[in-house]
Formats: C-alpha cells, sequence, structure tokens
C-alpha cells in the first residue's frame, strides 16, 4: 500500500468484507488478459464463497489462474466542496477453488443466502436443491489481506 497513512487494520479490512454490498473480482483470463466482475460474496472464516454459472469467461478465468484480488468497498461519503470521496476498503489476495461437493455447496449457498436474504430463508432449502445441479460455488482462501479508510 503506497500511503500507509491511510492503512488500517486486518481486523478493519475483514469488517469491510462481511460489510460490503457486493465485492469486484479481478482475474486473469486464459489468454493472460484482464477479467473483473462484481460477486455477491460471504465469508467464514478466512474463506470468502460466492457463486455463478458452471460455464462462461469467471470459470474459465479461475480454472486456468487461480489467483485472484477481490475488492470491498464499505461505507462511502462525498465530499463534494473537497471534490472527493471518503470510503473504507478491503484488497484480499487468495486463490480460488470450487467447491463441488453438495453438502459444502449447500453450506455456502446458505451462508450467501443468510447474508443477502435474510427474510427468505424459509425457502432456502428447496431453492438450494432446485437450483444445485446448475450452480457453481467458489471458494476463495486469503492469502493477504489489506484495508484502507481515506477521510
Amino acid at each position: 500500500m503506497r500511503r500507509r497513512d491511510r492503512e488500517m487494520s486486518e481486523e478493519f479490512a475483514w469488517s469491510v468484507v462481511d460489510q460490503c454490498e457486493y465485492a469486484f473480482l479481478a482475474m486473469t483470463g486464459p489468454d493472460n488478459s484482464p477479467y473483473g466482475v462484481p460477486i455477491t460474496i460471504a465469508r467464514s472464516g478466512n474463506s470468502i464463497y460466492f457463486h455463478g454459472a458452471k460455464e462462461g469467461q469467471k470459470v474459465d478465468c479461475i480454472r486456468q489462474h487461480p489467483r485472484i484480488c477481490l475488492t470491498c468497498v464499505g461505507n462511502t461519503m462525498i465530499q463534494e466542496s473537497q471534490f472527493t470521496t471518503q470510503y473504507e476498503s478491503a484488497i484480499l489476495i487468495g486463490d480460488v477453488t470450487e467447491v463441488l461437493d453438495d453438502a459444502g455447496k449447500i453450506e455456502a449457498l446458505r451462508l450467501i443466502c443468510q447474508r443477502h436474504t435474510p427474510s427468505a430463508m424459509a425457502l432456502f432449502d428447496r431453492a438450494a436443491q432446485q437450483s444445485l445441479s446448475h450452480t457453481a460455488v467458489f471458494r476463495i482462501d486469503a492469502v493477504e489481506i489489506t484495508g484502507k479508510c481515506k477521510q
């Protein structure tokens, strides 16, 4: 991190991960070109879970180059009179693996749904069973995480 005066603790970085509405997943494509997508996430320990289609550019990137960068942005506040924005962020470097066993996939999907759609959890079991065969679930194991607060 270039601006050490904005660096925050690892605990702060994890709190940004836990509170962000979505995260941005940056990857390297099979042809070494950059590729990034927004994703919804949930955390368990030092692992982050997300889901998606079983095929596509994101999956191709992950299979070819599993090392990724995940960026989470927390509270933001535009400071119009100063022509700047205050924000919190966490940047995580990690390795992605696909969760292949049904029990692991269901638990990860449950974490994601509990975080993002808690009021609909009564419908979770049925929805998970219906989508399990055509949903990919991925786990990011954190190698490094840094937090930043720009004020």
